[in-house]
């Protein structure tokens, strides 16, 4: 991804109280300073955490608050509990916060300091059971947010934090996404439609339709000059045999695909859209379906699904944010077919065309195949394999009157043998627990055939990006 982050900053704030005087609310200044420069120092933190300082009163809280919601790089709060800070103090901002909040249940000291412990080293460190005192404002309420536990310094406690950051991210991204319906949804099916609006009002990104007339005359414009440079770049990323560079139609396949390519990310980027979907059912002006050139966009940060599934198309976008930086990829992706040889079920997971190579294990094919439905002419798509490893399935669907995000842990395997006749991207996945419990349970929640496949997040990520949405989150594990 091209984006600049650098910018995006957490808020890092101490509750306290003027209860304990100066001296004391000095040295929670100093040790707030202190947690947050080591917080800051962590190797996985993918973004700047700010030194708010501490607050000890609710005018303070409620101008702090104000100022985060209104600060558009602020993508989430980090609060600490340092000694006691009366949660009535917390409710008028707490009313009107609209970051996301990680409620970091720490101490200073990590150890009791058993032989000079006295009632001011008690006064000054009383997080155990200040930090009970805000939880229980925010559980009354309703007030989602993430909880962590732990000394401050532990690698898995900034660990834990780093995670969240990228979900705040993601989840401050959502805001502004905008994504781009090129047709309608894929006739009779149920499971890519869904509220639009309500998506907007739940989840924050917008929805709108686009007819393929508005992309094919910018199709028709393209520069010859820049479909021969993108066609050499297809000749340089990807394996392509030689032969096949001297067939006439695999050429022009490969002129149209990258006039097609060049086409599609003006029209996005004219309208600000990082997520769009299509539909092989809707092709009116184009002669082949996007193929290579939704999995180059999606390579390059863009969310997309096929057949009209905005939900998945904007999941993706917010995944791949969520992921800036990390090894390993995101992608479109769909369980095709099953292996049910005993005491080894496999899911074959593949699209007609439309697999991120941000997960291939190899450099991917460039080839040209029919495509069987839609009665356009041949696509060009990427072939490859994709790395045996831990990943995870998820899948954003609407159920009518809610949202709600299904979460399958995977483990990707290598293939057993070769697949000389199946020219698509593809992978083969053990689903957590096993596949028929995690099939079953797919279908009894309602689960799309549609996912977002990630090899660099993790369910506890989806959960929290559900938690900040506000909607139900179910793993299946």
């Amino acid at each position: 991804m091209n984006e600049d982050f650098s910018k995006k900053t957490l808020w890092f704030i101490t509750g306290s109280q003027n209860l304990y005087g100066d001296d004391v609310l000095m040295q929670v200044k100093a040790h707030t300073t202190e947690v947050a420069m080591s917080l800051n120092e962590s190797q996985n933190m993918p973004i700047k955490i700010l030194d708010k300082g501490i607050v000890t009163t609710s005018e303070e809280i409620t101008a702090l608050i104000k100022a985060a919601n209104n600060d558009d790089h602020c993508v989430g709060i980090i609060a600490w509990m340092h000694t006691f800070s009366p949660a009535k103090m917390w409710i008028n901002g707490l009313r009107i916060l609209q970051k996301p909040l990680l409620h970091l249940h720490t101490q200073y000291n990590r150890d009791i300091p058993w032989s000079s412990i006295d009632m001011d080293f008690m006064n000054l460190n009383q997080s155990a059971h200040g930090g009970r005192e805000f939880g229980y404002i925010m559980t009354r309420m309703n007030i989602n947010r993430k909880v962590v536990v732990g000394h401050w310094k532990e690698p898995s406690v900034k660990n834990e934090i780093a995670q969240w950051a990228r979900v705040a991210l993601g989840w401050e991204h959502a805001q502004s996404l905008k994504v781009a319906r090129l047709g309608d949804n894929m006739r009779d099916v149920a499971v890519t439609e869904g509220d639009k609006v309500a998506a907007h009002i739940q989840l924050g990104y917008a929805v709108n339709g686009y007819g393929l007339g508005d992309l094919s005359s910018i199709v028709t414009q393209v520069a010859d000059k820049s479909i021969e440079e993108l066609v050499a770049a297809y000749r340089n990323d990807y394996k392509i045999a030689k032969q096949k560079l001297e067939n006439a139609s695999f050429k022009s396949a490969l002129h149209e695909a990258a006039r097609i390519e060049i086409a599609l990310r003006q029209f996005l980027d004219e309208r600000g859209c990082q997520a769009f979907t299509d539909t092989f059912e809707n092709l009116t002006g184009l002669s082949q379906l996007p193929g290579i050139a939704v999995q180059r966009m999606m390579n390059d940060g863009y969310g997309f699904s096929a057949e009209g599934d905005w939900k998945t198309a904007a999941l993706l976008r917010i995944m791949k944010v969520m992921a800036f930086g990390l090894e390993g990829g995101n992608s479109f992706m769909e369980d095709y077919t099953y292996h049910f040889e005993p005491n080894n079920n496999l899911v074959l997971g593949a699209h007609m065309l439309e697999i991120c190579p941000s997960i291939a294990a190899d450099t991917p094919s460039c080839e040209v195949h029919p495509l069987g439905i839609g009665g356009k002419a041949a696509p060009v798509r990427l072939v490859f394999d994709v790395a045996a490893g831990p990943a995870v399935n998820a899948s954003m669907v609407d159920m009518g009157d809610t949202f709600k995000l299904l979460i399958n842990p995977v483990d990707a395997v290598a293939p057993q043998e070769a697949l000389p006749n199946l020219p698509v991207a593809r992978v083969l996945w053990k689903p957590h627990p096993d596949l028929k419990t995690a099939a079953k349970q797919w279908i009894l929640h309602g689960g799309a055939h549609h996912t977002c496949f990630s090899q660099n997040l993790s369910k506890e990520q989806l959960v929290d990006f559900a938690l900040m949405s506000g909607v139900e989150s179910v793993v299946i594990d």
